[in-house]
């Protein structure tokens, strides 16, 4: 738009832009041309959690919690990554950015089906075609 000669306050009213903007734009294009006007990438700092620890989380996420203490229950929670990670790299994360940097490693949240140890399933079937047919028939 620059390059076809409108001014920075006709693009900003085009783009519906702030003309501070447009005027920052304006002069960044004069200086760089087209190329100074590309985005640089999200901004903020980089994340602590090093490429080589992510691979080493990966491999410790697949050998499973008892291969790293936990023998009690099989499910990784992000109380126990945290650990797992602070102990590793004497880095603490907290729960919420760990969840990012599963997400961003392909891991999703996993919610366990809860059912009672002592389930009989011979039971629930029987349940399911007498006792709860009868309460649907009324």
């Amino acid at each position: 738009m620059f390059a076809a000669g409108l001014r920075p306050a006709q693009v900003a009213r085009a783009l519906r832009v702030s003309r501070k903007s447009a005027y920052a734009w304006h002069a960044a294009w004069c200086e760089g041309g087209v190329e100074a006007l590309r985005s640089k990438g999200p901004s903020g700092v980089d994340s602590r959690m090093k490429p080589a620890w992510r691979a080493w989380l990966a491999c410790a996420l697949e050998q499973g919690p008892a291969a790293h203490g936990w023998s009690e229950d099989q499910r990784w929670t992000l109380a126990r990554i945290a650990v797992l990670v602070a102990r590793r790299f004497h880095v603490r994360f907290s729960q919420p950015q760990l969840s990012r940097i599963l997400r961003q490693m392909g891991f999703s949240v996993q919610v366990p089906v809860h059912r009672a140890a002592e389930r009989d399933e011979e039971q629930v079937r029987v349940w399911r075609e007498e006792t709860w047919a009868r309460v649907e028939r009324r």
